[in-house]
């Protein structure tokens, strides 16, 4: 198990560092590799958004996600970028923020890695709309199939109008 803490910095900021290591050391190079490209990627621009740039899209579906409507639409990406994804994404109705990216990359990141199935969901955290969870899905030749699982984790907000007192 490797574990790391990543940092992100609107809007084309991320660092990571890796906080934990249990296990057999290549573990710990490969989430090195995965999140070296990771940061490398936040600082591409305009190369792997979401967008009619490098994208196709294809209306599949309505869903309702509780109360919230939201289209199911297709991406097709219009090139062999591993930053670039094949799949599905989940899209607000009202507001048109993206809620859930699920796919395949469109070339594969290594060759090390196949069958790579990548989840990411968005949510509002302080007040930005940002990846709270991502999950990719990947079978590593010659190892099996790995998880790498990431969750944002948003640091707690101290209240300046409370404090701790003591009677006297």
């Amino acid at each position: 198990m490797v574990e790391a803490q990543i940092n992100f910095v609107p809007p084309d900021m991320k660092t990571y560092q890796i906080t934990q290591v249990r296990g057999k050391s290549w573990g710990e190079k490969m989430v090195r590799e995965l999140l070296d490209r990771e940061t490398e990627s936040a600082k591409k621009k305009l190369g792997s958004e979401i967008s009619r740039t490098n994208y196709d899209f294809v209306f599949l579906r309505q869903e309702n996600f509780g109360t919230v409507p939201e289209y199911v639409l297709r991406i097709v990406p219009k090139r062999k970028d591993k930053y670039l994804l094949r799949g599905q994404i989940w899209v607000d109705a009202n507001t048109f923020r993206i809620r859930r990216i699920e796919g395949i990359p469109a070339k594969s990141p290594s060759f090390w890695l196949k069958n790579t199935h990548i989840t990411l969901q968005f949510a509002q955290v302080g007040g930005m709309w940002v990846p709270v969870t991502f999950d990719a899905i990947a079978t590593v030749r010659l190892l099996g199939q790995y998880t790498l699982a990431g969750l944002t984790i948003q640091a707690p907000t101290r209240n300046p109008l409370r404090r701790n007192s003591h009677a006297r």
